[in-house]
C-alpha cells in the first residue's frame, strides 16, 4: 500500500510538472520574440546615431574631431541615467587615482553638479578653500568670469585645477546672501591628511577624519593608539567628528567601519543580477574595545560618511551619531531605522587607461542606537541645554 501510495504520489508530481511546461512554452517562445524585437529597435537606434554621426562629420560648418564628438556622446549617454554616472578618459582617470592616493592640486574643494551648476560638497580641511571661507552647499556659478552651466562636472574640476601657486575667482551664490559672492583663491597642493586627533579633557579622544582615501584607515589605528596611550584607563570613549567629509573610496569606508566593530554586516551593494550582489562583514578586533563612540555628522557629510555614520551598535558596543548642520548647535538624533539605501559608485577599468563609474545600491545595516551613559557628560557640552 505504501508502494503504491508513493507511485501515485510521483506521478501525479510528473504531470504536474509536465503541463507546467506545456503552459509556460508560450510565455517562452514570446519572451524570446520580445527580447529579438528589443534587440533589433536598439541596433536601430545605434544605427540612427551613426546616420547623425557621419552627417555631423561631413557637414558641420567646421571639421569636427571625431574623438571628441563620440566622447560627447558617451558622456550625454551617461549623464541621462543619473548625475553621477560618467565616463573617465585616461587623464581623468589618472586625477581620480591620484585624489585618492591622498594627494592632488588644486583649491582643496569637493563639488558635485546639481541643476547645471558646481554645488560645494564640502571644502578640505587646511586647504586654499576652506581658508577663503567656502562653505559646504555654496553654488559656484562662474570661473574666472566665464560662467559654469553648460560644462560637466569633470570640465568644471578641471578648471579648477592647475599650477601651485596660480589664481582662480569664482563667483558664488550662498544661501541667505542676496548678492553673489566673489572670492579669489590661489592653488596650492593640496596634501590631505585625512585623519586628525586629540583629547578632549582627559578622557575622551576625539578623531577627525576628513575623507576617505588609502591612508585612512592606517591613520585611523594609528589615532586611536596614540589616544588609548595618553588616557589610559581615564578613556571613557571616542568621538569621530566626519563633518564635512564628502566620503571616498568604499572599501575605506568599510575597514574604518570594521575598526569600530566586533561583527554584523557593515554594508551591502547590489547590482541589476543577483550575483552582483556584495555583503560586508566586520571581522573580530573592535579596536576601542567596546567603549562608546560618537560619530558627528552635518549637511556636508555623504557616502562613505554615511556607512561609518550607521555603525551598527550591540548591548556591548554603543553608537549614537549626532546631526549637526548648523555648527552652531549639535542636536542629537537617535536612528531606530533597520536599513539604510544610498549609491555606491562602481568604477570599471577599460582599455587604454579609461574608465566609466556607474552608480549601484549600496545598503547599510542599522542596530538599535544606545544613549551613551559614559559620555553623556559630553554630549551634554557639546549639544548644549535641552
Amino acid at each position: 500500500m505504501m508502494m503504491r501510495k508513493t507511485s501515485l504520489i510521483l506521478l501525479g508530481a510528473a504531470a504536474g510538472i509536465a503541463v507546467t511546461l506545456i503552459a509556460t512554452s508560450p510565455r517562452i517562445v514570446l519572451d524570446g520574440a520580445r527580447a529579438q524585437a528589443a534587440a533589433a529597435d536598439t541596433y536601430r537606434q545605434l544605427s540612427l546615431f551613426g546616420d547623425v554621426f557621419e552627417r555631423v562629420r561631413a557637414d558641420y560648418v567646421e571639421k569636427p574631431d571625431d574623438s571628441k564628438l563620440i566622447e560627447s556622446a558617451i558622456n550625454g549617454m551617461l549623464a541621462g541615467l543619473d548625475p553621477h554616472s560618467s565616463f573617465m578618459d585616461s587623464k581623468s582617470f589618472r586625477d581620480m587615482q591620484v585624489q585618492t592616493r591622498g594627494e592632488f592640486g588644486g583649491l582643496g574643494i569637493e563639488v558635485t553638479m546639481e541643476d547645471g551648476l558646481i554645488k560645494v560638497v564640502a571644502p578640505i580641511d587646511e586647504t586654499p578653500a576652506a581658508k577663503a571661507g567656502i562653505m559646504a552647499n555654496d553654488i559656484i556659478t562662474h570661473l574666472d568670469d566665464e560662467p559654469v552651466q553648460g560644462l560637466t562636472l569633470n570640465q568644471a574640476v578641471e578648471k579648477m585645477r592647475g599650477p601651485e601657486n596660480s589664481k582662480l575667482k569664482l563667483k558664488i551664490m550662498r544661501k541667505g546672501q542676496e548678492k553673489p559672492i566673489e572670492v579669489t583663491i590661489v592653488r596650492a597642493r593640496i596634501q590631505v591628511r585625512s585623519v586628525r586627533s586629540h583629547m578632549e579633557g582627559d578622557d575622551v579622544g576625539f578623531i577627525r577624519i576628513t575623507q576617505f582615501n588609502e591612508q585612512t584607515t592606517e591613520g585611523l589605528k594609528k589615532a586611536i593608539t596614540d589616544l588609548s596611550a595618553q588616557a589610559g584607563d581615564k578613556l571613557k570613549g571616542y568621538v569621530i567628528d566626519l563633518r564635512n567629509n564628502p566620503g571616498g573610496l568604499l572599501d575605506q569606508a568599510i575597514s574604518v567601519s570594521d575598526a569600530f566593530l566586533e561583527k554584523g554586516e557593515i554594508v551591502s551593494t547590489r547590482g541589476r543580477n543577483a550575483e552582483e550582489t556584495q555583503r560586508f562583514n566586520a571581522r573580530a578586533g573592535d579596536l576601542t574595545k567596546t567603549k562608546p563612540v560618537i560619530v558627528l555628522i552635518n549637511g556636508g557629510s555623504a557616502s562613505a560618511s554615511e556607512i561609518v555614520a550607521a555603525l551598527p551598535g550591540t548591548d556591548e558596543q554603543k553608537h549614537l551619531f549626532i546631526q549637526c548642520d548648523n555648527c552652531h548647535s549639535l542636536q542629537y538624533a537617535l536612528k531606530t531605522q533597520r536599513t539604510k539605501e544610498g549609491w555606491v559608485q562602481i568604477i570599471r577599468r577599460m582599455a587604454g587607461e579609461r574608465a566609466v563609474g556607474r552608480e549601484t545600491p549600496g545598503t547599510r545595516a542599522f542596530g538599535q542606537k544606545k544613549y551613551l551613559e559614559p559620555l553623556a557628560e559630553y554630549l551634554t557640552s557639546i549639544r548644549g541645554p535641552g
